[in-house]
């Protein structure tokens, strides 16, 4: 499978997961809301670490390289970053933690930083995309 195909897949399912992310918050099922959020953002930043041939199996590893090869070089919005940093952390105690209440205004803010992540994501992918095809 080329990369382009690999990050055009990715881009999808992120697409999936902010539907789910949606669905969830309409439900006021605001854990798996947050936890959906997330990886809306996750697998947008693997389809574009697909395009540099990059990826890790670990959750911390995908960000790492995330920011080391998106955003460091300027490819993504450097305040973006903190979306991913924020909704890792959320889902985490969300899906993890004792006791955690995850409010609605929590997954109304993470819905609507996944939104703008994946759309940026969009963009770029198709931006990257279109400069592989030029080289």
């Amino acid at each position: 499978m080329s990369r382009v195909n690999l990050a055009k897949y990715r881009m999808k399912k992120a697409k999936e997961n902010l539907k789910e992310s949606e669905d969830s918050l309409k439900q006021e099922h605001f854990g798996l809301s947050v936890n959906r959020s997330y990886y809306a953002m996750f697998t947008g930043a693997r389809a574009l670490l697909a395009l540099k041939e990059l990826d890790s199996s670990k959750h911390s590893g995908v960000v790492a390289l995330f920011n080391q090869h998106i955003i460091k070089p300027g490819l993504f919005p450097t305040d973006f970053s903190k979306f991913l940093r924020e909704a890792k952390r959320i889902r985490e105690d969300a899906d993890y933690g004792d006791f955690v209440k995850i409010t609605k205004q929590d997954a109304h803010i993470q819905l609507g930083n996944a939104r703008k992540f994946i759309k940026e994501a969009k963009k770029t992918v198709q931006k990257m995309t279109q400069a592989a095809e030029d080289e």
